[in-house]
């Protein structure tokens, strides 16, 4: 079996996230918007999909290293694509994904079950979007969402934005005392038994990091999320030792498993984190089972389609959460996307995620939408 083709597919559609001139992004009106679907197709007929993608890159780049290899050869195009300078971690990622699309969808089973098999569902947090409102829209939302079935709540309060200004701003510096307000509030609205969390996406130093982690502690909070920037380590290494609330990090820091494990081993995060934008589905699972090693938690930063099957493919002990959202209160989360006939993420009664269970990545996309709406160049 040889890849024959790697071919970007273009489609119009809409979106409400806008970009700051910060580098972060905000939510607003509905305006058009572009999305993508990559698409590897081998010379059997057999086809693999990831969402994303940019057309020039996969010429220039991608389509010379891998057209005519073995798609069932993912653990050597994962070294080469690492190795190749024309690849970033999010385009090996993305590629990676699309691998293992292809073999669940070859197969005949969903990723996670390829993986090995662990379990179909896992407990949901709900996962709000930043710079909701005030102290009280905080509080009010998460009542809602544990009046939904969720067990688990993280916030996102004031990310790229002065909640004095009510205007974008830059990562730094935070605003450490607002945002334990919201968490204060938060708490009083749930009760002691809803588990909490905190992100404050490294607006803080080290010593706004320590005040919110003991304030957090008085909270009964579960984890502190990427309270700095992750270029300084030795900061967080710092922060785990005057911390009882655990670090959990990093979430952004280039290296994929390679940087994770130099932070596992100095101690620099309690619980570690990655993403599919950090070595794709095979190096999100090398990453997990590095932190099972150490008994460590492995917490996937996000949900989607991709991080789901890391998750099917370990234990609770391993990869606790499910990240669900991001949530607002004036977003319907459960109605998919127009060029998908489902959400990757549905709940249970228990707050539970539902894993996906069709073969491969599992996404079923509305061709008739998708190519009512293509865009040919």
């Amino acid at each position: 079996m040889k890849i024959v083709d790697i071919e970007v597919i273009r489609f119009r559609t809409t979106t409400r996230i806008h970009p700051t001139r910060f580098g972060y992004y905000y939510w607003g009106p509905e305006h058009p918007a572009v999305t993508s679907l990559t698409r590897i197709v081998t010379d059997d007929g057999h086809e693999g999909y990831n969402l994303g993608g940019d057309p020039a890159t996969m010429e220039r780049v991608v389509k010379p290293l891998l057209v005519g290899e073995n798609p069932l050869d993912r653990e050597k195009l994962w070294h080469w694509m690492g190795q190749h300078p024309g690849f970033s971690e999010g385009l090996a990622g993305h590629m990676d994904c699309a691998l293992w699309d292809l073999y669940g969808r070859l197969v005949g089973l969903p990723v996670h079950k390829c993986l090995g098999g662990c379990r179909d569902r896992v407990k949901a947090y709900a996962s709000t979007w930043p710079n909701m409102g005030k102290p009280d829209d905080y509080a009010r939302h998460a009542a809602a969402m544990q009046a939904k079935g969720y067990k688990a709540y993280k916030v996102h309060a004031y990310i790229y934005f002065n909640p004095h200004t009510w205007e974008h701003a830059p990562q730094l510096p935070g605003f450490p005392k607002a945002d334990v307000e919201v968490c204060r509030a938060v708490r009083e609205a749930v009760g002691p038994d809803m588990v909490l969390m905190l992100d404050p996406f490294g607006g803080y130093t080290l010593e706004e990091s320590i005040w919110v982690g003991h304030e957090l502690e008085k909270l009964g909070f579960y984890w502190l999320e990427h309270p700095m920037v992750e270029t300084r380590m030795e900061a967080y290494r710092r922060l785990c030792q005057e911390l009882d609330i655990a670090v959990c990090s990093p979430e952004h820091a280039p290296g994929g498993i390679f940087a994770r494990a130099e932070w596992v081993l100095q101690g620099a995060a309690d619980m570690s984190r990655i993403d599919v934008n950090y070595g794709g589905i095979s190096g999100s699972y090398k990453h997990a089972m590095l932190c099972q090693a150490y008994g460590i938690q492995c917490e996937m930063h996000g949900g989607h389609w991709t991080n789901s099957h890391i998750l099917g493919a370990t234990p609770e002990s391993t990869c606790e959460y499910f990240e669900r959202g991001l949530l607002r209160p004036d977003l319907d989360y459960d109605r998919p996307a127009p060029y998908l006939k489902a959400i990757c993420d549905p709940m249970d009664d228990e707050g539970n995620v539902i894993l996906p269970t069709a073969p491969g990545l599992g996404m079923e996309f509305d061709w008739e939408y998708i190519e009512a709406h293509r865009i040919r160049d």
